[in-house]
């Protein structure tokens, strides 16, 4: 049992249950409200068209306080219908919102020295659907309060509870706030709810009843504006990254208060399905853990689903179960038939199976249990040879044939009570690559002890779970079977129109690629890193990556890694939309191993899925010393296998679920030499070694 997740649920529930008795005590009245100057005179609840819940619940909540005039807080509530993200015109390039913005902007709101030593203040971030959106509405609820006849509003989001003595709060920090504001005719934007950015904001001209931010706030979950400041807002459009991150940049033009503590809150019990844009980039720099948050989809309420098809060319069922944080496991047909008394392993290690052979007392099993849900697709039954009417209906989807790529998600994210993605229902890999294939090796299968090491993996939906165990099969030594036809062969001594050279850098990398770094000479391409300052990174040295993608194939080269504490030589297959990666790297402070990874994330290509920090790592003891001399490193991709081999004889094999699917996407080959921030992969940087030096030659892609 997790007793994390359990505590967890646990406390969501206590919360519902107190806020349900809250709801009926009276709040009091909140002297702030009402008709007339000086007055906040409308609520405006900011609310999705899919989230009645939410709207309901709010009301119910600001049906507690009274007005001035003795009102319902209700009477002068209004909704704002919000931008939603699964809408792809609502949050497309727009002359309101530039989605880009820059670690520098997460910097100013909270500072933190970590993420600033990882990367340059200038480096880019693309704001999320999700970020867009709620910029979007927030820009709406200006329009509405800048056009409108109310002198003040406060505009609520749809996941918020007021905390005892709230009314009182409220009362104290606007008499005040209208007092220091008396010529303006009150506050332009006053803070009732926030959270301070890690404890960091600054704070001036303070009282016991609100203060006067400089910068630090976090949220826009409960506001007062006026029209004035909507106004202004307005003008200064367009709103750059994350709405609450942009308006610190305003809070000087504005005056901006906030009360001394928050009187409204987040409520604690609300799903979301929001994503954020920084938080890979925190995850790297080490400041919050890849695998925690909201980084990683939330599947808490789907439960065991057992999924048929219609056996296509493409297997877009399973992938887009995938895409919704589901390990699948899918069946080609011919496997051993999975008896009732298997199911129970079966469903702790896998959340979905797709066309899985089930007898029929596996499946009345899984039907007499109340928490599994069925999935089929149209004909789908009579190839399986299924009757329907043995499924429960209130725990079955139906899939049409030929469904518009918005109503493909719905049956599927309503049936698991899961949020739809903003990404488009996929076409799937293949059904021959076999990407959701368990091809594990079975119980025979003996680790060897000394010579390869597994580490700690991602907790994500795409690895199998820690309490699986696994460990990387024994090598099989065999040699590695003769290419296909040779795409490209570049000795590297010149530079060559197949590899580029790299200009940029990556979270976690102390060193920044320049060109510089690259040198070309009768040895091959030499990459250096020394202790040059470049951008904001304390070291510079060289990378270079394949002009062209590939999709499988054979990718060899040459190595003489670099030797040194801190350093990594690194030969590698990459994408990103969705993240892929397939690795070898030679690590310069234990120069007689080699580590190798894989990352997988589900999708089509364009897919927006990055998830995982750590991989899937393996150390393999090489029986010599990588940085004396060159040796043939080679990754053999295919469909449905991934060799690695040494100077011909290969040394790590994985195939499906080994522990993760396969990458399936195309990919461009990288060769670099970096320095990791982690000292667990590759130790403290010994900066006497510096320069440092590894040289790439003879580089082949073979189908």
């Amino acid at each position: 049992m997790n007793l994390l997740r359990t505590s967890g649920h646990l406390l969501r529930f206590a919360f519902r249950a107190l806020r349900a008795i809250t709801s009926v005590i009276p709040g009091g009245r909140i002297s702030a409200f009402g008709t007339g100057k000086g007055m906040i005179g409308m609520v405006l609840i900011v609310n999705l068209d899919r989230q009645p819940r939410r709207l309901r619940r709010t009301l119910r909540e600001l049906s507690r306080f009274r007005t001035s005039d003795g009102a319902p807080l209700t009477s002068i509530s209004r909704r704002l219908p919000a931008v939603d993200a699964r809408d792809r015109r609502a949050v497309a390039a727009t002359v309101d919102v530039d989605s880009t913005y820059r670690v520098g902007d997460q910097l100013h709101v909270q500072p933190d020295a970590r993420l600033e030593e990882c990367f340059d203040v200038e480096e880019p971030i693309r704001m999320t659907p999700q970020e867009v959106a709620i910029a979007r509405s927030h820009i709406e609820a200006w329009k509405a309060i800048a056009t409108g006849s109310d002198d003040h509003v406060l505009v609520l989001e749809d996941d918020v509870w007021f905390k005892r003595g709230a009314a009182a709060a409220i009362d104290r920090g606007w008499r005040a706030a209208l007092r220091r504001c008396r010529a303006e005719g009150g506050p332009r934007l006053l803070y009732l709810s926030y959270e301070d950015a890690g404890g960091t904001a600054e704070r001036v001209d303070v009282c016991d009843a609100l203060f006067r931010p400089k910068r630090g706030l976090w949220f826009l979950s409960g506001y007062v504006l006026s029209r004035e400041g909507a106004a202004a807002l307005l003008r200064a459009m367009p709103v750059v990254g994350p709405v609450d991150m942009w308006i610190n940049y305003r809070f000087e033009e504005l005056g901006a208060l906030a009360l001394s503590t928050p009187a409204i809150m987040q409520r604690q019990d609300s799903g979301s399905d929001n994503s954020y844009s920084i938080l890979p980039f925190l995850a790297r720099a080490g400041i919050v853990d890849a695998s925690s948050g909201p980084m990683s989809p939330n599947k808490s309420h789907a439960g065991p689903v057992l999924a048929w098809t219609a056996v296509g060319e493409h297997e877009g069922l399973a992938m887009a179960l995938s895409m919704l944080g589901l390990r699948v496991r899918a069946f080609d047909g011919d496997e051993k038939a999975i008896h009732s008394r298997d199911l129970p392993n079966l469903f702790e290690v896998f959340d979905a199976f797709v066309d899985a052979p089930l007898t029929p007392d596996a499946l009345s099993a899984a039907v007499a249990r109340t928490d599994t849900k069925f999935i089929l697709e149209a004909n789908a039954a009579l190839r399986h040879k299924l009757k329907p009417g043995h499924l429960p209906p209130s725990r079955t989807a139906l899939l049409s044939p030929g469904r518009a790529d918005v109503e493909s998600w719905e049956p599927l994210c309503a049936l698991l009570r899961l949020s739809r993605p903003v990404q488009a229902f996929p076409v799937g890999a293949p059904r021959g690559w076999r990407i959701f294939r368990d091809d594990r090796p079975g119980p025979e299968h003996v680790s060897v002890p000394g010579r390869r090491k597994a580490h700690r993996l991602d907790d994500s939906p795409w690895v199998l779970p820690s309490e699986s165990g696994w460990d990387s099969r024994p090598p099989t030594g065999q040699p590695m079977q003769l290419a296909g036809r040779c795409l490209i062969h570049a000795e590297m001594t010149a530079a060559t129109p197949f590899f580029a050279v790299l200009v940029e850098t990556f979270p976690g990398n102390l060193a920044s690629f320049t060109r510089e770094g690259l040198v070309h000479d009768e040895y091959g391409a030499q990459l250096v890193i020394s202790k040059t300052v470049a951008g904001n990174r304390p070291y510079r040295s060289g990378a270079f990556a394949s002009v062209d993608s590939f999709q499988h194939g054979r990718f060899e080269v040459e190595i003489k890694a670099a030797r040194g504490s801190g350093l990594v030589t690194g030969f590698f297959l990459h994408r990103d939309s969705p993240r892929q990666e397939i690795d070898i790297e030679l690590p310069g402070g234990d120069s007689q191993s080699m580590l190798v990874n894989v990352y997988f994330n589900p999708g089509d290509d364009g897919a927006a899925i990055g998830f995982g920090y750590r991989g899937s790592p393996c150390r393999i003891d090489l029986g010599f010393d990588a940085t004396l001399d060159f040796h043939l490193y080679a990754i053999d991709w295919r469909p449905s296998h991934i060799a690695w081999s040494v100077d011909g004889r290969i040394v790590h094999e994985r195939v499906g679920w080994d522990p993760t699917p396969l990458p399936h996407l195309p990919m461009r080959l990288h060769a670099n030499l970096w320095a990791p921030r982690s000292e667990e992969l590759a130790g403290r940087i010994a900066e006497v070694a510096l320069p440092a030096t590894a040289t790439f030659r003879n580089v082949s892609i073979s189908t």
